[in-house]
């Protein structure tokens, strides 16, 4: 049916037809780095990064930018706060989040611009939206007059009047209580480190004109996709659209993507009290990323279609954790069965992988493979609907245990049906890679890490082994539960019991 996508603006979905044939630019707004980042800082990042990921797959030459806002009101009062200066502060957040994305696989991102780097190219737009008549000056500061926007309000279909709840300095006479800030003039007590020269005086940039300036810097005037999260959507993609088209003439961006917010599951209390307060604390991603794997909060992520909510929460953690497990299980089972990995073997095919399933010989794995990979394809092509399409991944899992148990691999395989098993699987991991899945292979406790946990687990199972003998098997049990509760899984096999952590 061809690739469509869902355009915020005009609340429909629509063939996905690039400016330029081939080509995609793409604009994530990206963090205000004034505190370390959250896991709701990481769902727009994980998101656009499986669509890249995904439109790279399908042949385009695909740009993606997400910027850096280091200049911004919160960032000068939490580095007053602190005692520092924002750059030191902007700096040390920056670090934290690109280890964040690091941690995550967010590893596709082209260009990364820095507001402060780019306070030219925000002062020249400003000059051309006062030049055009769509800017005046007031007292130092400049503001856009949304009464000169015929269309204002065409992103989030609100009016002029609706517009609320920025955050820009009003020190400055505004014509209309709608008019928002594209320069705002320097405050005394303010660090001259944020003080920017400008035709005005000095000062700094309003936030919306700083993402107007970047993107227009890297992806031209008109690009394709403008992403963020649905809190983007008024006022600021609001703004941007205004304040760029009125600059150039020209359409911004084409399509209009917005990524569904993080709902945590956590008591209906005040932020200012403690359990809050720690609750939050704990969904900083540094901290995240110390407990749980990037691939497991990318996995509960991409299990929901993008412009749905993300819920977050422990309980929802532990879900996706046992269903991720559903995947390292298998491919722990082929490893072990077919004496090579199949991240290994993935690595060793390349991208052709994803779609070529000649070397399997038996007819049922060939068509679920076939049947899968479609039903991946057919997913992600309607919208990017990375929750259908790893419903397909966890078919064609199911499809190679059936295979396994059918063919009595375990017991009696043979050269062909190891064989078989092993492109499934391979096929499986190359396939998840489109969406950023199965980068690594899964950290496992094996006696080559771990030599004294190995034994004393193998002690463990032996008594576990002799109690089902003697028909105990309520202290077998036992055991098994207790094991559980550390997160460590038995599973028995016909040629014995195996034991992995995590």
């Amino acid at each position: 049916m061809g690739l469509v996508v869902y355009n915020t603006l005009t609340r429909k979905k629509e063939p996905f037809e690039p400016i330029t044939p081939g080509k995609v630019g793409i604009y994530l707004c990206g963090p205000t780095v004034y505190k370390p980042s959250h896991i709701g800082h990481a769902v727009g990042p994980i998101v656009f990064d499986a669509i890249k990921r995904y439109l790279v797959h399908r042949g385009y030459e695909v740009t993606w930018v997400v910027n850096i806002t280091d200049v911004d009101d919160k960032l000068i009062d939490e580095a007053a706060r602190q005692n520092t200066t924002t750059a030191l502060l902007a700096e040390r957040v920056t670090q934290d989040y690109l280890a964040a994305m690091a941690g995550l696989h967010v590893d596709s991102i082209d260009i990364m611009p820095k507001a402060s780097e780019h306070i030219g190219h925000i002062v020249g737009t400003v000059e051309q939206l006062i030049e055009r008549g769509y800017a005046y000056e007031s007292n130092g500061d400049v503001y856009f007059d949304v009464t000169k926007d015929d269309d204002y309000g065409k992103l989030s279909n609100r009016r002029v009047e609706d517009q609320a709840g920025q955050r820009d300095l009003q020190s400055g006479e505004k014509r209309h209580p709608g008019d928002f800030a594209l320069w705002k003039s320097a405050k005394p007590n303010e660090p001259e480190e944020v003080k920017y020269d400008s035709p005005w005086g000095k000062g700094r940039p309003g936030w919306h004109i700083e993402c107007s300036a970047m993107s227009s810097a890297y992806l031209g005037e008109s690009f394709d996709i403008h992403g963020g999260g649905m809190d983007l959507v008024f006022p600021h993609h609001e703004n941007e659209i205004a304040q760029s088209e009125s600059a150039t003439g020209k359409p911004f961006a084409k399509y209009w993507m917005h990524n569904g917010l993080t709902r945590f599951n956590t008591k209906k209390v005040s932020k200012s009290d403690p359990e809050m307060q720690a609750a939050l604390a704990k969904m900083t991603l540094n901290k995240l990323l110390a407990e749980h794997s990037g691939e497991l909060l990318r996995f509960l992520v991409l299990s929901t279609q993008y412009r749905s909510p993300i819920e977050f929460s422990d309980q929802e953690l532990a879900s996706k954790r046992k269903a991720l497990d559903t995947f390292y299980r298998l491919f722990e089972r082929v490893g072990r069965i077919c004496g090579r990995s199949p991240f290994e073997e993935a690595d060793a095919r390349g991208a052709a992988a994803a779609s070529g399933d000649s070397d399997i010989s038996n007819a049922e794995l060939v068509a679920a493979c076939a049947k899968q990979s479609a039903a991946f394809e057919q997913a992600m092509e309607d919208d990017f609907n990375t929750a259908g399409a790893m419903a397909a991944l966890f078919e064609l899992a199911a499809a190679a245990n059936r295979f396994i148990e059918q063919q009595r691999i375990e017991s009696e395989g043979t050269d062909a049906t190891r064989k078989d098993l092993l492109s499934a699987c391979v096929r499986l991991v190359a396939v998840g890679r489109l969406i950023g899945l199965f980068l690594d292979p899964p950290a496992q406790r094996s006696t080559a890490d771990d030599g004294l946990a190995d034994r004393a687990m193998q002690v463990l199972i032996q008594i576990r082994q002799h109690l089902r003998k003697k028909k105990d098997f309520e202290s077998a049990d036992l055991i098994r539960n207790l094991l559980a509760e550390r997160k460590i899984t038995l599973e028995d096999r016909p040629n014995g019991t195996s034991w992995r952590a995590g």
